[in-house]
């Protein structure tokens, strides 16, 4: 009978939802939004209003269900921490784990290129259109940015943590904020039916849109930290500890971030998506320097520098390990050569130049997103853990679901988006 209590005491207690738990939601939200959430307004509202409410239908389960997927893939393994390669050498093999190694080093690298990118644009556009000041040759003012956003980085990666951890609660309130004061600028034009694309047109703007919803809702690279340390507190019920931890923030990054998305794309016309999009500007760059609001022109170009900002890092960070590994998997002999110090001054060398290179070319954001961001992540995070419910012993037991249909099938339309638009 006793033996009974404890079993039940300790399924309420994986049951009930901490404090911990939201902070490792909130992380999760932080890791999502980043400039892909400042670009999708624009991505998504081209193609008008009522593809969005298609999009908002999908987008919670995509990005619930691709997670947990993947989360349970980590935690399927046999060791203790194992990372997301190390699994994967685990169960497929050394060939398979160099593979993903690499797909998970193009997964993330494209994303720190474009925040190079991004930051320089949203800060051009700041000091010209709010502050009224000539505008600094691109060349010098990227490399400043870049090399400030890194040398940040090497202050201590602790430190940066707890700085990205407190820059979430002001980006989900200032973002709740904007999009609830362009309420009165909404403009119901956008509903009206006689405009309604199509059945076909509205299909192929949802199926236009995949990879950008993949890109701005992704925290795959949180998700492996946090399944393990689920393991570590909760043993056997990690799986459902980090399935719940997942599953709210999905619903966090579905309210706020479709809630911002319809927000601006009722409060700009088609024209000026257009246009934000010509001129390679995150949304609230743009909408700045639309409105004649002190409010929005100081706060606008704030958000989108602080939401850049926190999401570099931890995207850099990632891309950084993932280059590392493979540097030491292909060349093993040449790593320890070098040396720690002047490997990781290599790897820095490396992040700064390409960075900044990218950054003074200035080539589209979404254009880099859709075709070098999305098919990579939606690799690793829809099509390997189906592979892996397929294929690995310890993941047998979640086989059979409707669910695995539709990540399959959502992963394949992203990658098969970029394909069509490589092609045509």
């Amino acid at each position: 009978m006793q033996h009974n209590t404890t079993a039940t005491a300790a399924d309420v207690k994986a049951a009930s939802f901490t404090k911990q738990d939201m902070v490792w939601s909130l992380s999760m939200f932080g890791t999502a939004v980043g400039a892909g959430v400042l670009f999708l307004p624009i991505r998504a509202g081209l193609e008008g209003f009522w593809p969005l409410i298609i999009i908002a239908m999908l987008v919670g389960p995509m990005t619930y269900l691709s997670h947990r997927a993947l989360a349970r893939f980590v935690l399927s393994s046999k060791q203790k921490n194992a990372d997301i390669t190390e699994v994967v050498e685990e169960h497929f093999g050394k060939a398979a784990g160099m593979l993903i190694t690499f797909l998970y080093f193009f997964a993330i690298y494209p994303i720190v290129l474009i925040y190079g990118n991004a930051i320089t644009n949203t800060i051009d556009s700041f000091m010209v259109h709010q502050l009224g000041m000539e505008a600094i040759p691109r060349w010098l003012l990227s490399g400043v940015l870049v090399a400030m956003m890194m040398s940040v980085m090497i202050l201590g990666q602790r430190l940066m943590l707890k700085v990205t951890e407190m820059l979430v609660y002001p980006l989900v309130f200032i973002l709740f904020g904007m999009s609830v004061y362009l309420i009165p600028s909404w403009s119901l034009d956008a509903l009206s039916f006689s405009a309604a694309p199509s059945m076909s047109g509205m299909m192929m703007a949802v199926y236009l849109t995949i990879p950008m919803l993949i890109f701005s809702f992704n925290h795959s690279p949180a998700v492996s930290s946090m399944a393990l340390a689920q393991r570590e507190a909760h043993g056997k019920d990690a799986v459902a500890k980090s399935d719940m931890i997942l599953k709210r923030a999905s619903f966090m990054l579905l309210g706020f971030v479709m809630f911002f998305v319809f927000s601006c794309v009722l409060a700009l016309s088609p024209a000026q998506l257009a246009e934000a999009k010509e001129m390679n500007l995150p949304i609230l760059s743009y909408l700045a320097n639309q409105h004649d609001s002190m409010l929005i022109s100081l706060l606008g170009p704030l958000v989108a520098f602080l939401a850049i900002f926190s999401s570099f890092f931890g995207h850099y960070l990632g891309a950084k390990e993932g280059l590392a590994g493979i540097a030491k998997k292909a060349a093993p002999q040449a790593v320890n050569r070098l040396g720690d110090k002047n490997f990781n001054r290599l790897l820095v060398a490396f992040f700064f130049l390409t960075v900044w290179g990218v950054a003074i070319i200035n080539p589209s954001v979404l254009g880099m997103i859709e075709a070098l961001g999305a098919p990579f992540i939606a690799a690793i995070l829809f099509l390997m853990p189906m592979f892996a419910i397929k294929k690995v012993p310890a993941m047998k037991k979640y086989s059979g679901k409707l669910s695995n249909v539709f990540v399959t099938v959502m992963g394949l339309v992203a990658i098969s988006a970029i394909v069509r638009d490589l092609l045509f």
